[in-house]
């Protein structure tokens, strides 16, 4: 019995095997592992089968019983050399700068030595005194694709906007992060989850933003001009949509 291809390369090699078998590696390009394994079952094959090989009655179906017996099992490990990203973390990934108006037009207003924002209809030219937010989003898992997490802070200042609950119901603040880098990541469990709200799109550019803390409460402004900017829910008599502006 025998197996192999003839070839000649010159890069095939071959093993010396008992009288009246040959085998013969062909040139197919495998790993050093892969001749390694040949190797030891080729000494397994010399050691335990001589005998039924140099029988008469040995054939095809034989050998390949014999090579199927003198196969090297091989384990495969993997090790993991990162920790996956806990589903209990916002992380932040990216920031950018942008207004934000409601339907009608109101922008954000931050009025001075306040910490309040209102929504005002601002007259041509005055456009200077709408707030510009920096927005930052957050990856977090598992991966919501109808919404996205983020912050909202008031460009070049240290002020953010939360929700907490405030007389007994969920109040929109501004407030003073001292330390930014608290917001790079976020426990869900965490009470700085406060900070942080759904951005769910509703078109081109427009957008509500859904207290990740509580999920039914929107940021909003009222119908009427110069009222704050507070938490409302979907049912309210309030404009909860509004044009994200970069």
């Amino acid at each position: 019995a025998s197996v192999g291809n003839s070839c000649f390369c010159g890069e095939c090699s071959s093993s010396k095997m008992p009288e009246g078998v040959d085998m013969e590696i062909s040139c197919h390009p495998l790993t050093m592992k892969h001749v390694v394994n040949l190797v030891i079952a080729m000494e397994r094959f010399k050691g335990s089968k001589l005998e039924s090989a140099l029988s008469s009655e040995f054939d095809d179906e034989n050998f390949l019983n014999v090579m199927l017996d003198s196969i090297v099992e091989e384990e495969i490990v993997i090790e993991l050399t990162s920790e996956p990203p806990t589903q209990s973390d916002y992380s932040k990934t990216l920031e950018f700068d942008c207004s934000l108006t409601d339907g009608q037009q109101k922008e954000w207003v931050q009025m001075q030595n306040s910490m309040e924002l209102l929504g005002v209809m601002l007259q041509g030219g005055s456009n200077h005194h709408a707030v510009q937010i920096r927005m930052a989003t957050y990856r977090h898992l598992p991966t919501d694709t109808n919404a996205q997490p983020v912050a909202l802070g008031i460009k070049n200042s240290s002020f953010f906007l939360s929700c907490s609950e405030e007389g007994g119901k969920p109040t929109l603040h501004l407030e003073t992060v001292a330390n930014k880098d608290d917001l790079k990541k976020i426990s869900k469990d965490s009470d700085m989850v406060r900070f942080l709200f759904y951005r769910h799109d509703q078109g081109l550019d427009i957008s509500t933003f859904r207290s990740v803390r509580f999920p039914t409460w929107f940021i909003s402004t009222a119908k009427t001009n110069n009222q704050p900017v507070d938490m409302c829910e979907q049912t309210a008599n309030r404009n909860i949509t509004f044009t994200v502006q970069s």
